[in-house]
């Protein structure tokens, strides 16, 4: 399963908790037929995502993008500029 870097679970948090950002959103992960993924805001999960709730962080993760993402991390850092950037990296056995 994917497990989100601290980095990842302060970035969503401060994503889906901002003024702006109705009560109840999560980020979603999905995959386009070709397995590249997609991150954006979801007001509920699809009826088959797995849901990840990391200390507030909810994640919402599309089956496709569920069996790419198994036993991967996912970390986030904002820029000098604020841009948050999402990257994978396999978790240490």
């Amino acid at each position: 399963m994917l497990t989100l870097t601290d980095g990842a679970t302060m970035q969503i948090r401060n994503i889906i908790q901002s003024p702006e950002v109705p009560d109840g959103y999560g980020v979603r992960i999905a995959a386009d037929p070709g397995g590249r993924l997609s991150l954006e805001l979801a007001a509920m999960p699809a009826e088959d995502d797995q849901v990840l709730d990391d200390d507030g962080a909810r994640v919402f993760l599309e089956p496709q993008a569920a069996a790419i993402l198994n036993d991967k991390a996912l970390d986030a850092q904002a820029d000098s500029t604020g841009q948050v950037q999402f990257s994978i990296a396999e978790t240490e056995i």
